[in-house]
């Protein structure tokens, strides 16, 4: 029988892991086997700078949490890790980097605004530009219009003077 301290440390976990799933706006489970402690230390830096954060849990305790927060994606096995973010895109972005760069590290599955997405939609949501770059688009497409419309008023005040 497991002794009773080990059960309550094990279910402190269970609620960290909870906690942590619910207050992410992206929780990213991936494959980090093969990573060494450089390249580990690495990804860690470059979430934190995205406002995000690398966990290591058992997975059985992972599926536990999993489990007490009606989720499902399916079975966990081997060495994963968990990556969560308060960006619905960020840290699938930096996942998503890292892996072209380093093939130990492979996104497997993960919850977006609430929702399962699989490796598939992962994937489309890394090839979304970021925040920064999607106002500079819609910057751009402003400043087109109200150079258009400049250019009507122009002309059309040249128009009345003549």
């Amino acid at each position: 029988m497991a002794n009773q301290k080990i059960i309550e440390k094990k279910q402190q976990v269970v609620e960290e892991i909870s906690s942590k799933i619910k207050a992410a706006a992206t929780t990213v489970i991936f494959d980090y086997q093969g990573l060494t402690v450089a390249e580990t230390n690495e990804l860690r830096r470059k979430l934190r700078e995205n406002d995000a954060d690398l966990k290591i849990y058992k997975n059985t305790l992972t599926t536990r949490a999993l489990n007490n927060l009606n989720i499902d994606l399916g079975t966990i096995a081997g060495p994963k890790a968990l990556a969560f973010g308060s960006d619905a895109v960020a840290p699938i972005k930096v996942l998503s980097d890292f892996s072209k760069e380093h093939k130990a590290l492979e996104l497997k599955v993960g919850i977006v605004d609430g929702e399962v997405a699989d490796k598939d939609m992962l994937n489309s949501l890394a090839s979304i530009p970021s925040r920064e770059g999607l106002l500079t688009m819609l910057a751009g497409g402003l400043i087109g219009v109200v150079k258009d419309l400049s250019i009507c008023l122009d002309l059309y005040s040249k128009q009345e003077e003549n």
